[in-house]
C-alpha cells in the first residue's frame, strides 16, 4: 500500500489530544489549586471567617514582622548589585581577555550551585565565624546579621550572574568590533557603546532573577540570620514554628512580588534581546593587553580562591576531630546521628533526585513535545504555555506551603501523598520546571519539520517517531534536563522545608538540623557528600555530551 505523499499529514489522531489534556490536567492540579489555596488562606483568619486584607495590615502593623520586608529589600538589592558587578566582570575576563587558567576559572565558579545555601553561609561560619579560619589571623567580620547574609546571597547568586552573562557575552558579533576598531574608536568608548547595548536587556534580566534568589532565600537567613529578620524566616516562624498558616499565607503572597517582577522582566528580555548572531556573524578577535589581563587574571583567581577556601573549610571541618582546639585527622563525623536525620537522609537525597530527574525529564520532554510538534490544539497549547511559564515565578517555600494548604486537606482525594516521597518529587519537578521546559523547546524547534512529514506519509505512529526520531536527536538536550533536576533536587531546601517527613528526611534539611544542634562538623561533612555526588553528575554529564557531539560530528 502507497504512503500519502510527503506535505499532506495526517490529522493527529485522538491519542494526542487526550494525552496533552491529561498531562494539563495534571499539571493544574499540581500548581493551579495548590496556589489558589495558598491565596485563599490569606484572605481567611483562624476561624476560618472571610478576612479581607485584615491579614494584610494585622502583619504591616507589627513592627517585628514589617521590618522584615525592609530587611529583605535591602540585603536582596546589595547583594544582587554585587553578584551582577563581579558575574559580568567575571564572564568579561573569560570570553573578552586572553588569560590563562579559563577551564579552571569557568568550573570554580559554578561550585556554590552543587551545595545547598545552607553550606554556603556554614562555609563562611568556618572562615569568619568566632573561631573562623580567617578570624584567626585578625580578620574580624561581624559575620551574624545583615553582612554575614550579604557574604552568603552573593556566593548564591554569583554563579546565576555568570552563566547569564558569560552566554550572552560568547555569542558576539565580531563584525561590530572590526569595524569599531577600523573607526579608531577606544576601547572605552567601545565598551559603551557596543558591548553595553548589546547586553542591555540581559543586565536586567540577571539583576531580576538575582533579586528573586537572594529576596526567597531561606539557607543563608536561617544560618548566620541571628536577629535579623527576613521574609523567609518570618514565613517558617510562623509556620513550622506558631503553626499561624493564615499569616504564613500573607508572607508567601509577599515573596511572590519580586518573583513576578522578574518574570515579567525575563519575558521582556527574550523579546527584545539583541545580541543574537546571524549567519553572517563572525568570531570575535581578542586583542592582546597585557594591563587587561593582568586586571581581570587577578579578578578571577580571587573568585575562585574564594570558592576554593570555602570547600577547604568544610573539608577542614569534616576532617579534623575538633575544630580548631584539635586537628587530628578524622572520619568520625561521617558517623551521622540518626536523631539529625543520618546517613539514610543522604540515601533519601539520591532517591528523591533520581526520581525527580527521571519522571521530570520525561514529563518535561513528552509536554515540550506536544506543545511543539502537536498539530491544532490552539487553545491547549495556549494554555499549556502559560502552565510551563508560570513555575519560574513561584519561590520553592511558595511551592511549598501552596501544597500544604491543599494536599493536607483531609477533603482532598489526594490527600495520601501528604508525606511521601512523592510530594517532595511532585514539588521539585514544579519548583524546575520552567528552565528544563525551554531546554527542550530549544531543541524540538531545531529539528526538521521533514522528519514529522516523512514518518506520517509512511504511515509511521507519532509516538514511534517521538522514540525513534526526535527523542535520539535530543539527547543531548534530555541529558541536560536530567542532570539540572537531579543536581537542583539534591542541594534544594526551600521547595522541601515543609513537605519531609520525620520518615522520610533529606540531606539539605538535615544540614539545617545538624547546625541547629550544634553538630557543624557533621553538617559539614553532609555538605561534601552532597558536593562530591553533584560533581560527580557534573563530570558524568560532561563526558556523555562529549561523547554524543562526537558521534553527531560523525554522521554530519
Amino acid at each position: 500500500m502507497r504512503g500519502k505523499p510527503a506535505g499532506k499529514l495526517k490529522r493527529r489522531g485522538p491519542a494526542q489530544t487526550i494525552t496533552f489534556a491529561g498531562m494539563l490536567a495534571v499539571f493544574t492540579v499540581a500548581l493551579v489549586f495548590p496556589l489558589f489555596a495558598l491565596f485563599s488562606k490569606a484572605f481567611f483568619d483562624k476561624s476560618g471567617a472571610f478576612a479581607g486584607l485584615g491579614n494584610y495590615f494585622k502583619y504591616f502593623q507589627t513592627p517585628s514582622l514589617s521590618v522584615s520586608v525592609w530587611n529583605t529589600m535591602d540585603i536582596s538589592l546589595v547583594s544582587t548589585v554585587f553578584s551582577v558587578v563581579f558575574g559580568f566582570l567575571y564572564a568579561y575576563a573569560l570570553t573578552r581577555t586572553r588569560i590563562p587558567l579559563k577551564p579552571l576559572f569557568r568550573y570554580t565558579a559554578l561550585i556554590p550551585i552543587f551545595m545547598p545555601t545552607i553550606v554556603h553561609a556554614l562555609g563562611l561560619v568556618y572562615l569568619f565565624g568566632k573561631q573562623g579560619a580567617f578570624t584567626a589571623l585578625g580578620w574580624q567580620v561581624e559575620l551574624y546579621g545583615r553582612l554575614g547574609i550579604i557574604l552568603s546571597e552573593v556566593v548564591f547568586t554569583f554563579p546565576q550572574a555568570f552563566l547569564m552573562f558569560f552566554v550572552a557575552l560568547e555569542f558576539a558579533d565580531g563584525r561590530l568590533y572590526e569595524a569599531a576598531d577600523s573607526m579608531g574608536v577606544s576601547a572605552f568608548r567601545r565598551f559603551t557603546r557596543v558591548t553595553v547595548p548589546e547586553l542591555r536587556y540581559t543586565i536586567v534580566n540577571v539583576f531580576f532573577v538575582c533579586f528573586t534568589l537572594a529576596f526567597t532565600d531561606f539557607g543563608a537567613p536561617k544560618v548566620l540570620g541571628g536577629s535579623y529578620s527576613v521574609l523567609a524566616t518570618d514565613i517558617y516562624k510562623q509556620v513550622a514554628g506558631q503553626f499561624n498558616m493564615n499569616m504564613g499565607a500573607v508572607v508567601g503572597t509577599l515573596l511572590l512580588i519580586p518573583a513576578v517582577l522578574s518574570f515579567a522582566a525575563g519575558r521582556l528580555a527574550s523579546g527584545k534581546n539583541s545580541g543574537t548572531m546571524s549567519a553572517k556573524s563572525t568570531a570575535l578577535n581578542v586583542k592582546k593587553s597585557r594591563p587587561r589581563d593582568a586586571f581581570f587574571f587577578a579578578l578571577c583567581s580571587f573568585v575562585t580562591l574564594s570558592f576554593l577556601a570555602l570547600v577547604a573549610s568544610l573539608l577542614m571541618g569534616a576532617l579534623t576531630s575538633y575544630y580548631p582546639y584539635d586537628m587530628s585527622l578524622t572520619l568520625k563525623h561521617f558517623a551521622f546521628n540518626p536523631s539529625t536525620g543520618g546517613i539514610g537522609s543522604y540515601f533519601n537525597s539520591l532517591e528523591m533526585s533520581l526520581l525527580t530527574a527521571a519522571f521530570g525529564t520525561v514529563f518535561v520532554f513528552v509536554y515540550a513535545y506536544m506543545t511543539e510538534k502537536t498539530e491544532g490544539l490552539w487553545a491547549l497549547k495556549k494554555y499549556g504555555g502559560f502552565l510551563s511559564s508560570l513555575p519560574i515565578a513561584l519561590p520553592g517555600m511558595v511551592i511549598g506551603l501552596s501544597f500544604i494548604f491543599f494536599f493536607n486537606s483531609k477533603a482532598n482525594p489526594l490527600n495520601f501523598i501528604y508525606g511521601t516521597v512523592a510530594i517532595l518529587v511532585i514539588s521539585n519537578i514544579l519548583h524546575y520546571f520552567s528552565v528544563p521546559y525551554i531546554t527542550a523547546t530549544g531543541a524540538l524547534k531545531k529539528l526538521d519539520k521533514e522528519f514529522e512529514s516523512v514518518a506520517e506519509s509512511m504511515n509511521v505512529p507519532r509516538w514511534k517517531s517521538f522514540l525513534q526520531v526526535s527523542a535520539p536527536l535530543s539527547l543531548s538536550a534530555i541529558l541536560e534536563i536530567f542532570m539540572y533536576l537531579f543536581v537542583n533536587s539534591m542541594v534544594t531546601v526551600s521547595a522541601v522545608v515543609f513537605l519531609y517527613s520525620a520518615r522520610f528526611k533529606v540531606a539539605s534539611i538535615a544540614i539545617s538540623h545538624m547546625e541547629e544542634s550544634g553538630d557543624v562538623a557533621q553538617a559539614a561533612a553532609m555538605s561534601l557528600l552532597i558536593l562530591s555526588v553533584n560533581v560527580l553528575a557534573r563530570l558524568l554529564y560532561e563526558t556523555a555530551a562529549r561523547l554524543i557531539n562526537k558521534k553527531e560530528k560523525i554522521y554530519e
